[in-house]
């Protein structure tokens, strides 16, 4: 009932426009006819008159009304003989038709087009709706993947701490349990020797710890980095000197350029990135002797390798699909987060196996 009456509301507006438009080309053709004679435009301008009730009425109902009262009205008000219709001089039947046709001709293009226009701005308003909803969906899938992401980090996390925590802490345990025990009947040279494991496994500790603390600021997509430009030597440097504190027996080489390299960096991040990679070396490697930190500029990029003469990349098939701990193998806690790190920089991060033996971890910053 409602749709009803708005329809019956825009039908009385399009005959009020109606009238108004034929009343107003009415009274132009009446001002021409005095100063012109016989010879007037009243044709012209009542067609004139249907093509705009056609533009702003709607449908084709009343521009061909209006088509047909305009014939009537030229013959009737601006023919001669004036105010009477008269269908039988010659001529004046033909002009009548073709006024009419050429009004009902304009008045269905007019209407054509104005429907035309309306349908394409339908059609450009929801293309911009589509559009909308498209976004609105990758940014909902972006959104999914980067908890799937933050979600896979947490668990890999997990799974690292659940091993490489542990193994340490049984270690201090049983052997403080075993000097507790048999302290009194030990050699001063066994008892040392435990003290010295518990003494290297709490240091491992403390670093686990530091590495810990310093990658739970950061979380990929969220985390805006505090990047400015460094010079990649001394972040190696500073790297490679707090490893060689918790492993002085071991011997790391550098292998650095004649000419400096500046990146930018969050410089804390990058050298804990360094130290990951040195300690899973030393540790897991097989090789405490022919750890090396290489670094040189190619391209747009500075990069930082860490590579060794130990065991290889070959006996971790799923290693350059995982990039991340895998308890059973005993990978460092680091590794998880050191991709999501570098790549956060707009970086990249790659393992391969090193011609002639051992693995080499590679970075590259932007420069």
């Amino acid at each position: 009932m409602k749709m009803e009456k708005i329809i019956g509301q825009f039908q009385i507006l399009d005959l009020l426009k109606s009238i108004l438009i034929l009343a107003a080309a009415y009274v132009i053709s009446t001002i021409l006819l005095q100063f012109t004679g016989v010879e007037n435009n009243s044709s012209l301008i009542f067609v004139l008159a249907v093509l705009i009730i056609s533009r702003v009425t709607d449908g084709y109902l009343w521009g061909i009304i209006s088509s047909v009262v305009s014939a009537c009205c030229v013959n009737f008000f601006f023919m001669y003989p004036y105010h009477k219709f008269n269908f039988t001089i010659s001529g004046y039947p033909v002009a009548l038709i073709s006024m009419v046709a050429v009004a009902i001709i304009t008045c269905t293009m007019t209407s054509l087009i104005k429907r035309q226009a309306i349908e394409a701005s339908r059609r450009e308003r929801a293309t911009k709706e589509l559009y909308q909803k498209n976004i609105q969906l990758a940014d909902e899938r972006a959104a999914i993947a980067l908890e799937a992401e933050k979600e896979k980090m947490r668990s890999n996390l997990l799974r690292a701490i659940s091993h490489d925590l542990r193994t340490p802490l049984t270690t201090i345990i049983g052997s403080t349990s075993l000097i507790l025990e048999d302290g009194d009947h030990m050699s001063p040279e066994e008892t040392r020797k435990l003290l010295s494991n518990i003494k290297e496994d709490s240091e491992w500790l403390i670093g686990m710890v530091e590495n810990l603390l310093s990658i739970t600021h950061f979380q990929p997509g969220e985390t805006k980095l505090k990047t400015q430009p460094e010079m990649v030597e001394e972040v190696i440097a500073d790297a490679v000197i707090k490893t060689k504190k918790r492993f002085p027996d071991v011997n790391i080489h550098l292998e650095l350029p004649q000419e400096l390299i500046i990146a930018r960096m969050d410089s804390m991040l990058i050298k804990q990135v360094i130290i990951n990679l040195l300690e899973n070396a030393i540790r897991h490697s097989g090789d405490r002797e022919h750890i090396s930190v290489t670094t040189y500029a190619k391209g747009s990029y500075a990069i930082i390798e860490v590579s060794d003469r130990g065991k290889g990349l070959s006996a971790n098939p799923d290693w350059n699909e995982k990039l991340t701990a895998d308890a059973s193998k005993g990978f460092g806690i680091g590794l998880p987060v050191c991709e999501s790190i570098v790549k956060a920089h707009h970086g990249f991060f790659e393992s391969l196996d090193r011609p002639g033996g051992g693995a080499i971890f590679r970075f590259g910053l932007p420069l």
